[in-house]
């Protein structure tokens, strides 16, 4: 046992339309984590964006599966004064209690939790924290960057367009089909979990599923439908230095693998792990899934995902800086079925996120 615990800080629920998974995934590392090694907190988001640090980790892990908290919940207010040393504070009636930790653990799924915000405020908090950086953050909760991104490394993606809020109701499903074929997915540009995703066959479903990514993004993407195997794979690591695990398969029974078939319905996908898959489709899925984390600019960890189609085409859908930790996530069992359980791959990412603040600590305007 370490003479001294490591104080980590997990951020949970937020202001995404993910704030369920954030909790449940939450649950489940603050489950994991080595109580010997580490003092575990939990700050809460609220949906409007409050932060308030929980009296209890039970609050967490008390909680009914894939349900948001219970208000009033014990905890107290969090407030930020930036250029302090310990930048983080409860408020305690009219004073304020600083706080210090030594890692941050954001578990914050879609926006303002995977989108590159959070992190630009975690990078000013000078505290060592999980998971990718501002700008991977960014690039990678953009559908359409990463793809633009991907696609100038010679990495194949879907074919797609992008359209605007103020352009789509010029939108024709007949004109779009000329140039993506039939079906088509509907997708806001900036969500994850599937969530505002149509697959559309005629003009009522295009104007419908429209509609529906409007409410989660102004930019959308219209992507041709591929079909292939959904395949994923967990990528670990920091800069050059990266490793694969094995992939698993999403085998969806109804149209997509939609919100509900993720988090909500147990039957609505197979879970295949690992995938069955000829070996050298696996190396080189791995080969690219080490290539995109490097070029987009990820850290720590990111779930990416491919599809596989029957003559052998690996196609990459898009990457997950912020995998889901549920109990049926992927990103997490995909590397326990490589050979690094659920506690271990959480010490790793735990030293992967210290290896990196003191290598950027050279580059950081603090003395």
């Amino acid at each position: 046992m370490p003479a001294t615990k490591k104080h980590i800080a997990v951020l949970c629920g937020g202001q995404s339309a993910e704030h369920e998974v954030s909790i449940e995934s939450t649950k489940n590392v603050i489950a994991a984590l080595d109580k010997q090694c580490y003092e575990i907190s939990v700050i809460f988001i609220t949906r409007q964006g409050e932060w308030f640090l929980l009296d209890s980790i039970n609050i967490i892990l008390d909680n009914e599966t894939m349900q948001p908290l219970k208000e009033p919940f014990a905890g107290k207010r969090v407030i930020f004064e930036l250029g302090n040393l310990n930048p983080m504070a409860v408020k305690i009636e009219h004073s304020f209690q600083s706080l210090s930790f030594d890692l941050i653990f954001p578990l914050l799924h879609g926006t303002y939790g995977e989108d590159g915000k959070l992190q630009g405020l975690l990078e000013l908090t000078h505290i060592p924290y999980i998971g990718s950086r501002t700008l991977g953050s960014a690039l990678c909760m953009d559908k359409d960057v990463t793809k633009q991104l991907l696609q100038q490394a010679d990495i194949p993606v879907a074919p797609w367009l992008t359209v605007y809020r103020k352009d789509i109701s010029t939108l024709q499903f007949k004109e779009v089909t000329k140039t993506l074929g039939s079906p088509i997915f509907v997708k806001p540009a900036n969500t994850g979990s599937s969530i505002g995703i149509s697959k559309v066959k005629t003009q009522e479903d295009f104007t419908n599923a429209l509609q529906l990514a409007q409410r989660y993004d102004d930019k959308i993407i219209l992507e041709q439908y591929i079909a292939g195997r959904e395949i994923e794979c967990s990528v670990l690591g920091n800069g050059q230095q990266v490793e694969a695990s094995l992939p698993g398969e999403i085998i969806p029974k109804a149209e997509f693998y939609s919100y509900e078939a993720k988090y909500v319905d147990p039957e609505g996908a197979i879970l295949s792990t690992p995938a069955k898959l000829p070996q050298d489709i696996v190396a080189r899925i791995q080969s690219i899934a080490k290539k995109a984390f490097s070029i987009l600019h990820c850290d720590g960890m990111a779930r990416i995902d491919f599809f596989v189609t029957a003559d052998g085409n690996i196609l990459l859908n898009e990457t997950n800086t912020i995998p889901g930790f549920t109990q049926i996530s992927q990103y997490p069992t995909m590397w326990a079925v490589s050979g690094l359980a659920y506690s271990d791959l959480l010490n790793r990412l735990i030293e992967l996120a210290f290896v990196r603040f003191e290598r950027d600590k050279g580059n950081s305007p603090v003395v």
